[in-house]
């Protein structure tokens, strides 16, 4: 764009220049989606419940891999990621190496479980593991974490698409979000599936254009590199063990591998794309592929971040005001480098749109399954046919799709969004990610112990975040970010103080509310594991009786070592082997999964 002058709102204007090319690139994306829906919905029928939620169990290992990036990656990390590379540094960078270490471990403990059940909903497997209770506790949790999370999920491309083009967030939200629900209503994991796959190239295209042109406009790689060098953002791993240093090697590797398995091993939105595969041999290698994808993005995310840095290392547009807010620093690089040229800004909102809708129709088409499979069919005898499921869960889309829509105006009053985001799910996740893991892990937990657990786990942590955001929000906390200068600007602008304070850390803080915001996940599920492993032995103790679980619901490497349960008679065994225990020995596929209530033929 050349040498900016002026004062702040003329730029301000000159960057708005979203030309009739741009709104036609993005209107055609959101066309490709609609058409899949109406697709998938109205000229493939799909006549039965797996087929709605599951594909029929017959997707493909690389569009499934390719829709889970998709998913993952919201516009929350396009935006987010850059932004912390840009007030941070790359120490955040390492988190990626905590991806492998999860992928290990969720393809040899969690995966096998959850796939050779033949399950639909994840939460299943807490009712054939514990009981009801536990299960209707973890759909709550992921109801609750998926209201709170969308309507962020959704406001973040919002923003993108106000800062290129002048638009307003309440205008452009509904809109966008109205595609979404059609597309995703009508035609089940199939078209959330396929739309995700146009969605990540185009994901990729955006950031991939941004950092090429951005570069050549700098400079080259080199200037990059130095300037982020100079100002001391490129970082070696800080090896402070430390617990209330932001960002540490050992924050960033142990705490985000326990952060990326909540995301993965056992978050509905992931598991049943997993659970769609005929095998768990393409389940793992879509783990695998995911996790290539979801480096390969991140390392562009991060290298947008170093690339915002070299553009306006002398002229930070936070303190000018050029940038609203901290999550508007992609989107003013866009403008800068690609303004120029008609349809490029296009693309990329379109990549960041495609980002949020990707993730919004994933967790959408989730939340039918977990309504259908864990509110309804476990607390009502009625059975529905494949045409009322059908509609049920098209409802569920439609209402939870509009109550976030509605929460974004709430979200706007909100600060950066990747802390924000990753303290929100901590709530919950991780006192999630406890009780599934004393389920696999801990055959000695029972019911009680594990409800308990995840209680216990959900209210210190809700405690916990709660009370360091607000600290936060008080001014009482906050994180020292890299240097930041305006010594190179060539336009008028009123410096904003709030963005250049130090770091301050109030004496009346309670330092457990200074801990890094990434042993969150890890705190949660330790208390759910440690409560409800104290309670179970406690129930033992007093001689409460407790059946072990059948082997098949522990993880692989357990069964070798674990008896069988010694009572076929017992309901709770029924429950994970049916009634004949010879026969489902010999064919694993036919166990019936649902609750001893659901079976009437068991009297």
């Amino acid at each position: 764009m050349g040498e900016m002058e002026g004062d702040v709102a003329e730029l301000t204007h000159l960057m708005q220049r979203f030309s009739w090319v741009d709104y036609v690139v993005f209107v055609f994306m959101l066309a490709i989606s609609a058409v899949v829906g109406v697709y998938w919905g109205f000229l493939k029928k799909q006549t039965t419940q797996a087929d709605y939620l599951l594909g029929g169990r017959n997707m493909q290992v690389v569009p499934v891999s390719m829709s889970l990036v998709a998913s993952f990656v919201s516009g929350i990390t396009l935006l987010g990621s850059p932004t912390e590379v840009y007030m941070h540094g790359t120490q955040y960078a390492f988190i990626i190496g905590a991806i492998f270490l999860m992928s290990i471990i969720m393809t040899q403990i969690y995966l096998p479980v959850f796939h050779e059940l033949k399950i639909t909903s994840n939460y299943e497997y807490l009712s054939i593991r514990f009981d009801n209770k536990v299960r209707l506790f973890g759909s709550i949790l992921f109801a609750f974490t998926l209201i709170g999370w969308l309507p962020i999920v959704i406001y973040v491309p919002a923003l993108a698409f106000n800062q290129v083009t002048g638009v307003d967030i309440h205008v452009i939200t509904p809109i966008v979000c109205l595609v979404c629900i059609f597309y995703t209503s009508a035609g089940g994991l199939q078209a959330v599936v396929w739309t995700d796959v146009i969605q990540i190239t185009a994901m990729f295209g955006a950031m991939a254009l941004v950092a090429i042109k951005g570069t050549i406009d700098v400079g080259g790689i080199g200037v990059v590199f130095q300037r982020n060098m100079d100002s001391e953002r490129i970082e070696m791993p800080n090896w402070d063990p430390n617990p209330l240093t932001r960002h540490t090697i050992w924050s960033l590797i142990i705490g985000g591998t326990i952060y990326w398995l909540q995301s993965n091993a056992v978050n509905q939105t992931m598991v049943q794309r997993y659970l769609s595969l005929p095998t768990l041999r393409g389940a793992k290698w879509a783990v695998f592929l995911f996790c290539i994808g979801i480096s390969f993005l991140y390392c562009f995310c991060l290298y947008c971040g170093l690339l915002i840095y070299a553009r306006f290392h002398d002229c930070d547009p936070l303190q000018t005001k050029l940038a609203k807010a901290k999550d508007q620093l992609l989107p003013l690089l866009v403008m800068d480098v690609l303004g120029d040229i008609p349809g490029l800004p296009g693309v990329f909102v379109a990549g960041i749109f495609s980002a949020a809708l990707s993730s919004l129709s994933t967790s959408l088409n989730s939340m039918s399954a977990v309504v259908l499979e864990d509110f309804y069919k476990p607390f009502f005898s009625k059975q529905l046919s494949d045409r009322q499921s059908s509609w049920l869960m098209r409802g569920v889309v439609i209402l939870l799709g509009t109550i976030c829509v509605g929460l974004v105006f709430i979200v706007e009053k909100m600060g950066t969004i990747l802390q924000l985001t990753m303290t929100l799910e901590s709530m919950t996740m991780g006192p999630q990610l406890g009780v599934f893991t004393m389920g696999i892990l801990m055959p000695w937990v029972d019911a009680t112990g594990a409800l308990v657990g995840g209680v216990s786990g959900v209210a210190i942590m809700s405690w916990w975040c709660l009370t360091s955001q607000l600290a936060i929000a008080r001014g009482q906390i906050t994180h020292p970010h890299k240097s930041l200068s305006t010594e190179g600007c060539t336009y008028n602008f009123t410096i904003a103080d709030n963005i250049i304070e130090d770091s301050v850390f109030s004496d009346d803080v309670n330092p457990v509310l200074r801990v890094s915001y990434m042993w969150y996940t890890l705190a949660g599920a330790m208390v759910s594991v440690c409560v409800g492993a104290v309670v179970s032995r406690i129930n033992r103790a007093r001689g409460k009786p407790h059946l072990p679980p059948a082997p098949r619901l522990l993880a692989p490497q357990l069964r070798k070592l674990y008896k069988e349960p010694p009572h076929p008679t017992d309901e709770p065994y029924i429950r994970a082997y049916g009634q004949n225990k010879e026969t489902c020995q010999t064919n694993s596929t036919s166990i019936n999964m649902k609750p001893i209530a659901e079976r009437e033929e068991i009297s």
